[in-house]
């Protein structure tokens, strides 16, 4: 049996990632195919696919204890700012408490690919990166910072498309 080799993982160990906080994430598709979304003049145009990253986002915090601050669509991964508090309480009977941003990221990761292969009827072999990016937004400052780069992201993305080792924050 072939030994695969250690994922470095990112969290801080001694953090608890369920407290409140704000929390800038990023989730790429696998080898970043361009699915989610074009840019066309530094304008994201989201695929069928996209409207579905779009809807199930903005249905997440109807069942989980979190709020999105501010998001965006790219072909191939996507940037959040998400606002987790357990003490939200949504006043729904069907509300239920995600215990971590892992947990928030793995719930929406497996609603997509969920959705997106009933709708290709399993055909089509649909992946994500493993794992994702994430950084505790730490202050004021740090929060304006990252929601300007989600906010040029797509003006970037046209610049440096063919060099995304610099897409990276």
């Amino acid at each position: 049996m072939k030994k695969l080799p250690q994922r470095k993982n990112t969290r801080l160990k001694e953090y608890d990632y369920s407290t409140f906080g704000f929390y800038f994430v990023t989730i790429c598709l696998k080898d970043r195919k361009n699915l989610f979304s074009n840019i066309i003049e530094s304008k994201v145009v989201l695929t069928k696919y996209g409207k579905i990253v779009d809807d199930i986002l903005n249905n997440l915090p109807k069942y989980y204890n979190i709020e999105l601050d501010y998001y965006i669509i790219i072909p191939d991964h996507i940037h959040l700012i998400i606002i987790i508090d357990k003490y939200l309480d949504k006043g729904n009977p069907e509300f239920k408490r995600i215990i971590t941003l892992s947990d928030v990221v793995g719930k929406f990761k497996s609603y997509f690919t969920k959705k997106i292969r009933e709708m290709l009827n399993n055909k089509v072999r649909f992946e994500w990166q493993k794992s994702f990016y994430d950084r505790i937004i730490r202050n004021e400052k740090e929060l304006y910072l990252i929601r300007k780069y989600i906010e040029d992201n797509p003006l970037r993305w046209e610049i440096e498309k063919n060099y995304p080792q610099n897409l990276e924050m």
